[in-house]
């Protein structure tokens, strides 16, 4: 009970049903990487998992557009769905760059995926947001912490990744995920930033290296109405609550492993 205590992430890693789900996932994550692909082609695998990751993202986000209309743009500033999708694409790509970083310095890294999200260097851009300043996230509605909770939150997330947790990956990627949806901290591209730290984490802990399992394809896949409904779980805060929503990011998982594992299968018939 006390370890619990001094490491609140681990504690959720015990509620019921969740050491099921962790499994799952692991079993799940070790199948794809012990396709006979992986072993000399993998990074195309997680180039295109990382495609396709961003275009879900950014059907999350409003802009769900077909996988062969994002691999054929070069252009993404026309409007906001482009924009958006561009943003998405620009996050998947920057998030291996942080890895290390992130284990550091948590908020350095959320200002820098804002920035790179927004792509410009706008007053409110990179810094939580302040009192009075408003919020465009599609999606999600829950109410919106004051500036101060935001602040204090933040300070409070930063220090379980700093401090290290025993619990699973997917126990801390979800909690992340759903912490920064919660709080929606910047004035824009909230829940493209939540993603992609979730992203970070799973890639950092060592449960998904190469970045083949992207979580992005199954929350889109799940669908809007079961993510908002998973992540009112999570802003229950009861036990309950954050059992589910840890199980719906474990299934999201797991279907981005059968997504990188059709790519795999289809590298190996020379389809792709």
């Amino acid at each position: 009970m006390s370890t619990h205590a001094a490491d609140p992430l681990a504690a959720l890693g015990a509620l019921p049903g969740v050491p099921d789900t962790v499994e799952s996932v692991r079993k799940a994550v070790d199948r794809v990487y012990g396709h006979r692909v992986m072993r000399r082609r993998s990074n195309e695998v997680s180039s295109e998992a990382a495609l396709r990751a961003a275009r879900a993202s950014a059907a999350l986000s409003g802009a769900d557009w077909a996988l062969e209309e994002v691999r054929r743009r070069s252009d993404f500033g026309a409007d906001p769905e482009a924009r958006t999708v561009g943003a998405a694409l620009r996050l998947t790509a920057e998030a291996g760059q942080l890895l290390s970083v992130w284990r550091q310095s948590p908020l350095r890294v959320l200002a820098r995926l804002h920035l790179v999200a927004i792509g410009d260097a706008g007053e409110s851009v990179g810094r939580p947001r302040r009192d009075g300043e408003t919020v465009d996230e599609p999606l999600i509605e829950a109410p919106l912490p004051g500036a101060d909770e935001v602040n204090g939150r933040l300070d409070g997330l930063s220090g379980l990744v700093v401090a290290g947790s025993s619990a699973p990956a997917l126990v801390t990627a979800a909690v992340v995920h759903g912490e920064l949806l919660a709080l929606r901290p910047f004035t824009s591209g909230n829940g493209l930033v939540a993603r992609t730290a979730e992203r970070i984490v799973l890639i950092g802990s060592g449960l998904d290296p190469k970045a083949v399992c992207p979580a992005e394809v199954g929350h889109a896949e799940l669908g809007r109405a079961a993510y908002v409904a998973a992540f009112e779980d999570y802003c229950s805060g009861t036990p309950e609550g954050m059992a589910r929503w840890i199980a719906h990011c474990g299934r999201a998982v797991e279907l981005g492993v059968r997504e990188s594992t059709a790519v795999c299968e289809a590298l190996q018939r020379g389809a792709a």
